[in-house]
């Protein structure tokens, strides 16, 4: 029949995250992207695969008996491109990239700059994702692999479809409005009670993160703003409005006038490289996490 990857692999999506919403928010699709996908798949199979029940959808016996099928024929497809990415003689093919926007903008460049050098047959396609995201869209085959971040106090949830591997570590330091600290050097948590913060919401593995290590200082952060984008976080403390914690790549997104205080606690993040599994062993994924790794390793002492 006449479907498509893309279509089988939304059917999955949907009978293992159980909403359409859910699968959206696996495959880096709106709903809406989902909708359309399984009714073009409904269309090919000649078949109703989902039903409406009250406001909820669920699967048809055809969409669940095609969905258990379909797991098996992306397997196979994997299967089948890896064997054929084996029969070239040099690296050479297309791969999709999921990333976040500090990995945009400071990982990803080099990365492809020395791909072309060295693989210039290699094609990389990158998506930009919610750092939250990237470990479902890897897991749902959404993107063959994708830079992702993971926070020693918060462990991102982990799947046998994914593995992760850590490019380096970086160590948080507090960013504050330009003077306010002048003098010091070194400032531990519990010394910020008083101070305004600027953090993304405790839903986040990031904000989780933070508020963690301040309650183990014994200290609740005072967030006055809500904030994801890390440029935006920025201009705020340039602004003079908050404190909030910072690295060297989150640093290296805007260029701003503010001071950056060590803090006395040790609150590190880990850049991971997440591949499918099923994916690992391709010789263009391969080739790329090499790269990725080559391209990190000056970065590799930034939590001292």
């Amino acid at each position: 029949m006449d479907w498509t990857s893309a279509q089988l692999r939304s059917l999955v999506e949907l009978t293992r995250r159980g909403t359409i919403t859910a699968a959206a928010q696996a495959l880096g699709y709106t709903p809406g992207g989902v909708s359309q996908q399984i009714a073009a798949l409904e269309k090919a199979a000649g078949m109703e695969l989902l039903r409406r029940v009250g406001r909820r959808v669920e699967l048809t016996d055809a969409g669940r008996t095609l969905a258990c099928h379909a797991e098996r024929i992306l397997s196979t497809e994997a299967e089948a491109v890896e064997a054929l990415e084996r029969t070239r003689h040099e690296i050479s093919g297309v791969i999709q990239v999921g990333l976040f926007a500090t990995a945009a903008a400071e990982i990803l460049p080099p990365a492809l700059q020395e791909v072309r050098r060295v693989h210039p047959g290699l094609t990389v396609h990158s998506r930009d994702m919610d750092v939250d995201e990237v470990h479902r869209a890897v897991s749902s085959g959404a993107v063959d692999l994708a830079l992702g971040v993971g926070y020693p106090d918060v462990p991102m949830p982990r799947e046998p479809a994914v593995r992760v591997r850590q490019l380096y570590r970086e160590r948080f330091a507090l960013a504050v409005p330009a003077g306010s600290l002048a003098g010091r050097e070194v400032i531990g948590l519990a010394d910020t009670q008083d101070l305004g913060w600027i953090l993304p919401s405790p839903g986040s593995y990031y904000g989780r993160a933070v508020r963690t290590a301040c309650r183990r200082a014994g200290v609740e952060p005072r967030v006055e703003h809500e904030v994801t984008d890390t440029a935006a976080t920025l201009a705020l403390v340039e602004a003079g409005i908050g404190v909030s914690t910072v690295t060297d790549l989150m640093l290296s997104l805007r260029a701003s006038r503010l001071d950056v205080v060590r803090l006395r606690e040790r609150i590190e993040r880990h850049i991971v490289v997440l591949v499918r599994s099923s994916a690992e062993h391709r010789p263009t994924v391969a080739a790329l996490v090499e790269v990725l790794q080559a391209v990190s390793g000056p970065r590799r002492d930034t939590a001292r």
